[in-house]
């Protein structure tokens, strides 16, 4: 559980943010001067808070009307940055066990060797950090945060200065973290689909100021928000399991609430959880059923909301089974069509829409 209600004046910033989220992964995201950053190091102790409160898995670090704010050090939180900040004159073990090292015993409740084996660095462990690829120095980077036993990880855009392959590699170590160590994880990122892959709550905030809080899916989906999400990453997610494999052409069927989607073959099992997010503008409407079309994905649906906004581009909302989904059309299309809430109708995915960005394990 992560409880923030704080507000403090940076220079001609104002920041005042409240929210209460519990979730394994909790998305913090806004565009860039946000605020985002400044929530973190708040709850880091980097910086005081004029007033307020935070409270970490019920562990009170700071209380301006109790007297109470716990020195950084004793915080036990800990911090993963864009810059990986390893020390340079020891190597990666070396700065794996930095942190542990200034742990009391009783509190040394992560090993050394869990960490290792999670994050893949065996065969990293002699070599200096100045020989490392960038996602190799991230991931140094989350270890060493892990051993200082902390009670929650801060990522702040831990991987904005990587290249898309990296960034998909220390994505993949994140989930495996969640899952594995059940450290809170509050993660920071303007990237839509770093936040979409990781998080099961999110934040989003704009101005020093927190906008909504809730479950992904709901949120991210949200019209109203747009101006703080962004129109051209709009979209939705959908928690999905995997049903089938076609070998044959390399594809996969996963199944939700409101039917099935056909996506190209995914490395995993019968049963899993895949979280696949749809693009707005990879949705096309229909009011009847189509014949002859080489779109694998026809799902039946109700218009549940169409954006008022005046322009030539629209977002209709869409209710698929409990899904909520999001169509980007044309206003003509909308006219030509006469949609209108409530009016049954299909939603057109291409299957070639889905990439490795797009779809992930939940």
């Amino acid at each position: 559980m992560i409880d923030v209600d704080v507000a403090q004046r940076l220079g001609t910033f104002d920041l005042a943010a409240k929210f209460s989220a519990d979730a394994p992964i909790v998305g913090l995201f806004g565009r860039s001067g946000a605020g985002k950053s400044s929530v973190i190091n708040a709850i880091a102790g980097i910086s005081r808070p004029a007033h307020g409160r935070i409270v970490i898995n019920g562990t009170v670090l700071f209380d301006s009307a109790a007297g109470i704010d716990v020195p950084p050090e004793a915080r036990r939180v800990g911090c993963v940055f864009q810059d990986p900040l390893l020390f340079p004159h020891l190597d990666v073990e070396g700065n794996l066990l930095y942190g542990l090292r200034r742990r009391p015993a009783p509190e040394r409740v992560i090993e050394p060797a869990r960490v290792v084996d999670l994050l893949g660095l065996e065969p990293l462990l002699r070599r200096g950090v100045r020989h490392l690829s960038g996602g190799e120095k991230q991931r140094v980077a989350i270890g060493r945060a892990l051993l200082a036993q902390p009670r929650i990880l801060l990522m702040d855009e831990p991987l904005a200065a990587l290249d898309v392959p990296r960034k998909s590699e220390v994505l993949d170590y994140v989930l495996r973290l969640r899952d594995d160590l059940g450290i809170p994880i509050l993660y920071v990122s303007h990237s839509v689909p770093e936040i979409t892959r990781l998080a099961d709550t999110v934040v989003v905030m704009s101005e020093g100021k927190c906008l909504a809080a809730g479950e992904i899916d709901i949120v991210m989906g949200r019209l109203d928000l747009k101006p703080a999400t962004g129109r051209y990453e709009a979209g939705a997610l959908i928690d999905t399991r995997v049903a089938s494999h076609d070998a044959v052409h390399d594809l996969t069927t996963l199944e939700f609430d409101g039917g099935v989607l056909v996506v190209p073959a995914l490395d995993a099992r019968p049963g899993d959880r895949v979280r696949a997010r749809i693009r707005a503008r990879d949705i096309s409407i229909a009011l009847e059923r189509p014949a002859g079309i080489s779109i694998l994905n026809i799902l039946p649906g109700t218009v549940t909301a169409i954006e008022a906004e005046t322009g030539p581009i629209v977002d209709v909302s869409i209710a698929i089974g409990r899904a909520a989904l999001t169509a980007r059309i044309t206003r003509r299309s909308v006219e030509g069509l006469e949609l209108r809430v409530g009016q049954p109708m299909y939603a057109l995915i291409k299957a070639v829409s889905f990439d490795r960005r797009s779809v992930g394990y939940a």
